[in-house]
């Protein structure tokens, strides 16, 4: 059976959207219904706020790995986090899968480390996003990996709800897209009449005083969608992304591994089991991860949680062109994506 959705005042609002060219979300109609809104149910909202918003063209960082360039977007966003990790897993060796799943583990400790402790909007962060890739820090953050699990701590760094969609076509046009309104709906506020959904990104804000971070008017907050793109020798290969919240530079990690250095197909490397550090020695596995890969992390020193559900390893998508040009899509099993072709 088929369910049928009606959302006529989404519909009303996206044509209003089109209509005015988005003039009535920012200065018109909807941003007067959003601010009342907001202040009726306690937010603080303005029509200045809508009003000063400007879209924003940024520099994407890359970093080289395994004969490919990875593309992240740059800070607000914790894209480094993958950059960060992969550079410091490249360096070193694996001789299992238990190995190379523990490497992958404290890689990501050490750059969620510094990204919850440094990460911000990049006006307000003290080292620019390329000091945290640049090669001798990352050699000394490499060296902290051991066999053993550690607690991740912050180094110091020289100076200096989610959709993921993934689209290309027959002209060589790619596009790699993420939005969220953040913790399931969001704030689970709509305005009404609109159809529009209020978000709680804000929430990652920090209210640590003197973090960069930290709440302040007119600042971005730390920002967890990170859209992906990888290229080699400078041509494109495509786009991906692994939807999730924390999880997302830690899908990007796997299954780029799983491709790059691991041989896999993307269908292959999306279907394959996966892990979520969620915080110091504490690691969730999905129950699909064999038995004895899940003993040996647990004799290395990690806590290992086992579990059937699905939600906390992310959601991803990816469409790449081989040698050839022929477009490769990959969707993910554990939710309701699908590749379309026409």
């Amino acid at each position: 059976m088929c369910e049928r959705w009606v959302l006529p005042d989404h519909a009303k609002t996206l044509q209003e959207i089109a209509n005015t060219h988005a003039e009535s979300f920012y200065r018109g109609r909807l941003a007067q219904e959003m601010v009342s809104f907001s202040h009726a149910t306690g937010g603080i909202l303005s029509l200045k706020d809508f009003g000063a918003y400007a879209p924003e063209w940024v520099d994407p960082l890359s970093v080289a790995f395994r004969d490919y360039e990875v593309w992240e977007l740059p800070p607000n966003g914790q894209g480094l986090v993958a950059l960060m990790a992969l550079k410091i897993l490249e360096g070193l060796d694996a001789h299992s899968e238990e190995e190379r799943i523990h490497q992958q583990i404290e890689a990501l400790k050490l750059a969620f480390a510094d990204a919850q402790r440094y990460l911000a909007d990049p006006q307000y962060m003290a080292s620019p996003p390329a000091a945290f890739l640049d090669a001798a820090y990352l050699q000394e953050r490499r060296g902290l990996i051991g066999p053993k699990a550690a607690l991740p701590h912050a180094g110091l760094p020289r100076p200096g709800g989610t959709v993921y969609l993934a689209t290309a076509d027959n002209q060589g046009n790619m596009v790699s897209y993420i939005q969220s309104n953040f913790a399931g709906f969001g704030s689970g506020l709509v305005v009404p009449g609109t159809g529009i959904a209020l978000q709680n990104r804000g929430q990652l804000f920090s209210l640590e005083e003197g973090h960069p971070n930290i709440l302040e008017p007119g600042k971005r907050p730390y920002h967890t969608i990170i859209p992906g793109f990888l290229t080699q020798k400078g041509k494109p290969i495509g786009p991906f992304g692994v939807m999730g919240g924390f999880m997302q530079p830690q899908g990007h990690v796997q299954v780029l591994s799983r491709v790059l250095e691991g041989g896999m197909n993307p269908q292959a490397a999306l279907d394959a089991p996966r892990f979520y550090w969620e915080q110091g020695m504490h690691v969730v596995v999905e129950h699909t991860m064999a038995p004895e890969i899940v003993a040996a992390l647990r004799e290395r020193g990690h806590d290992v949680q086992v579990t059937t559900e699905v939600a906390p390893f992310g959601r991803g998508q990816i469409v790449w062109q081989d040698g050839s040009g022929v477009l490769i899509g990959a969707t993910e099993p554990r939710a309701d994506g699908m590749v379309a072709a026409w």
